[in-house]
């Protein structure tokens, strides 16, 4: 007789404060800083934002490590701004997308970019390439109510203390109101969705052993260890 697996216990992010968020899904905007656009050989027009998706348990907490993964000699850092949606919507128009934002943190979308340019040369699915284990480190959320609307602010990303990404949330192509909006025609944004919203330029590869720090204002810091499998 075949056994049924026990149920897995949900993704959560911790709040900032006290508490936990469950995660229900992790969505990630593609190119959406123009610089960054440039480095991966697109012209960084206002063309309709893209997106991808991550496993809900892709989700690794700040000072905890990460595993370097298989089948990989490129493992990139790319780090980003979280948006967390705490009330349903479809069709959110941009002036009223604030309302659906619970918070925001400091994210990495870690990425085997071997895997992902082979997998767009020969015009298949990136998955591999971005939707695997331990590829969504994500820092504590900071509530709305207490950040307020973010607009602006420093994003930088180190690796052991050398700085390698470093730009400003202003720079985002398709801004976050605008991100929900067009998300929002395609799915149904439900409290516990993750917004993953693009990288700036500077993106690189770290090595077993390596430590990334990632901060953007007014949020908490994300810190995330490389060790080897």
């Amino acid at each position: 007789m075949t056994s049924i697996p026990a149920h897995l216990p949900l993704p959560t992010v911790a709040v900032s404060g006290g508490g936990n968020f469950p995660v229900h899904r992790i969505y990630c905007v593609g190119r959406n800083y123009a610089a960054h656009t440039r480095e991966m050989g697109f012209d960084p027009n206002r063309e309709e934002p893209f997106f991808f998706l991550k496993p809900a348990d892709a989700i690794v907490a700040s000072e905890k490590s990460i595993v370097y993964p298989p089948l990989t000699n490129d493992f990139q850092h790319e780090i980003e701004l979280v948006v967390a949606i705490g009330e349903s919507g479809k069709n959110i128009a941009t002036e009223q997308a604030h309302r659906h934002i619970f918070g925001y943190a400091v994210g990495l979308d870690m990425t085997r970019r071997d895997l992902q340019m082979n997998a767009r040369k020969q015009g298949r699915p990136w998955d591999m390439g971005k939707a695997f284990d331990e590829s969504a480190p994500c820092a504590a959320l900071v509530p709305a109510a207490r950040s307020g609307y973010l607009e602006r602010g420093a994003i930088w990303l180190k690796v052991n203390g050398e700085v390698r990404q470093s730009s400003d949330i202003s720079q985002l192509i398709w801004s976050v109101a605008e991100v929900i909006q067009h998300l929002s025609r395609y799915v149904t944004l439900l409290p516990g969705d993750l917004i993953f919203t693009g990288t700036p330029e500077g993106v690189g590869a770290v090595k077993a052993g390596d430590v990334m720090d990632g901060h953007i204002d007014g949020l908490e810091d994300l810190r995330i260890v490389v060790k080897a499998d």
